[in-house]
């Protein structure tokens, strides 16, 4: 239940955060509940997913990519994450998820989110590679099309090293999921 109120909170509060930039930030605030620890009594692993799915949620609100996805039959998808831990969040500390869509190139979207404690260190980060898929179309749209009918004139920076090998390496585990490559 408290997942779907952190959601609602979130929804709620979209429009005071302003409409999102391509290249900024987005920020949400959180402390670590009792139901979001582990036996360790810290922030589960899972639980990370979970908070970055908040902050891409209110990326793409913010964006107008909801909207326009739902007019045209788009479908905003997750394909992959990588994941590193480096400081844990206790229980009852308070933390912010920061989010931002880093580059793109052709279907793939890269995003980046990072836990921040209350001191300013991070806590963990994520990358994540998503795309938009195109439910009449059965395919993804390249990136540049998507941020076209979002009205936006961005171009997309080249990816970073640390990118290119994130965005390497989903692409080999995506092969590796669907069989490509498998001696039978």
């Amino acid at each position: 239940m408290y997942v779907w109120a952190r959601m609602v909170r979130m929804m709620a509060t979209a429009r005071s955060r302003g409409p999102y930039a391509m290249g900024g930030e987005g920020r949400l605030a959180f402390r670590c509940l009792p139901t979001d620890i582990d036996f360790n009594i810290h922030l589960n692993n899972a639980r990370y997913m979970m908070l970055a799915d908040l902050g891409r949620i209110d990326l793409f609100v913010r964006a107008g990519l909801i909207t326009l996805a739902r007019k045209n039959g788009w479908a905003p998808m997750m394909g992959g994450l990588q994941a590193v831990y480096a400081r844990e969040i206790r229980l009852w500390r308070r933390f912010e998820v920061v989010s931002s869509i880093e580059t793109w190139e052709g279907t793939q979207v890269v995003g980046k989110h990072r836990f921040v404690l209350d001191n300013g260190e991070t806590a963990a980060l994520i990358l994540t590679t998503a795309g938009v898929y195109d439910r009449k179309a059965r395919n993804f749209l390249e990136i540049d099309e998507v941020v076209a009918a979002l009205g936006r004139a961005v171009n997309p920076r080249p990816p970073t090293q640390t990118e290119r090998i994130f965005m390497t390496s989903h692409q080999g585990l995506r092969s590796l999921a669907k069989g490509v490559g498998r001696s039978r």
